[in-house]
């Protein structure tokens, strides 16, 4: 009997394709012009399972939240994980960080920072992603980033490559005006101001050009074409379209100023942000060779479960 569960493990193994999960290896050392590209969505309210078949047609990834997302009262992507990862789906995981106002409220940024690190992680290890899966901290207000948030998010960065896990950050890749004709792309003053710590950049930058607008292209764009050469990831289209910045956009955007995508009928309001990336799991989020290691023991021991 023994030989004969061997024998079904090894079965599986050969069924089910190795992924390559070295961190980075194809975004760093794949040449940019013979680079996949894949396009992938994130919306702050969870699609519905019902849902996820028809997305899938179209994207690659999703964009996870671990908190609650800006703007909402709670989480439903809470619990979800598994069903996302059994659709098909990659991941983008994000964690929801603190806005300006919060942080000088705060007595110590950093100190809230590494509190915010610490919930991220817990977050992340309950919803069974693996170890070395990357988490973006959502950085929403752009231009430069003032001394608080400084601290704050590099505290926040700092906990968590101090983990099981990578640390990303989304934030602006729109060149903001300060004045006298000086403007500052964020994800570049953040990495500028980074210490040689190690940072993966979501950006975002929905204006068009270089944004093609709420279109879904194949292949999707590259991520350097938003601006920031250094991207692993870019949001190229918004919902709701953003008057000032993708103003200059095609007419692709539903006449309610949202982004659909293709067979999604309007009337169930599934609309989305759209990305793009040189990996079909750009976070790293799915189950790695571990899992395939306790599927093979679970196999070799009759009767476990």
């Amino acid at each position: 009997m023994k030989v004969a569960w061997l024998i079904v493990g090894v079965l599986v193994l050969a069924a089910v394709p190795w992924r390559n999960h070295s961190p980075r290896a194809t975004s760093r050392l794949t040449p940019v012009a013979s680079r996949a590209t894949y396009l992938g969505f994130d919306r702050n309210e969870y699609p519905g399972d019902e849902n996820l078949a028809v997305l899938r047609r179209t994207f690659a990834y999703a964009g996870y939240w671990l908190n609650t997302p800006p703007g909402a009262n709670r989480n439903t992507w809470a619990g979800r994980r598994e069903v996302v990862e059994a659709t098909g789906f990659g991941f983008l995981i994000l964690f929801n960080g603190r806005l300006d106002a919060e942080l000088k409220k705060a007595q110590d940024a950093r100190a809230l920072g590494q509190l915010d690190a610490a919930a991220a992680v817990v977050s992340a290890q309950r919803e069974g992603f693996p170890a070395r899966a990357i988490i973006f901290l959502d950085q929403e207000e752009g231009g430069r980033m003032l001394s608080e948030q400084r601290a704050y998010l590099y505290a926040w960065v700092d906990g968590v490559n101090g983990s099981a896990f990578r640390a990303g950050i989304y934030c602006s890749g729109i060149a903001a005006p300060e004045g006298q004709g000086v403007t500052v792309i964020t994800a570049e003053d953040i990495r500028q101001n980074a210490g040689g710590r190690s940072i993966i950049y979501w950006v975002a930058n929905d204006a068009c050009p270089p944004s093609p607008g709420c279109a879904f292209p194949k292949p999707a764009p590259v991520p350097s074409r938003s601006g920031v050469a250094f991207a692993d990831a870019w949001q190229f289209a918004q919902s709701p379209k953003r008057r000032e910045a993708a103003r200059g956009c095609p007419a692709n955007y539903d006449r309610d100023g949202n982004c659909y995508p293709p067979g999604v009928a309007r009337a169930r309001h599934l609309f989305v942000d759209v990305n793009s990336a040189g990996s079909d799991d750009p976070s790293d989020g799915k189950r790695g060779p571990g899992w395939r290691k306790l599927a093979i023991s679970t196999l070799l021991t009759p009767g476990a479960k």
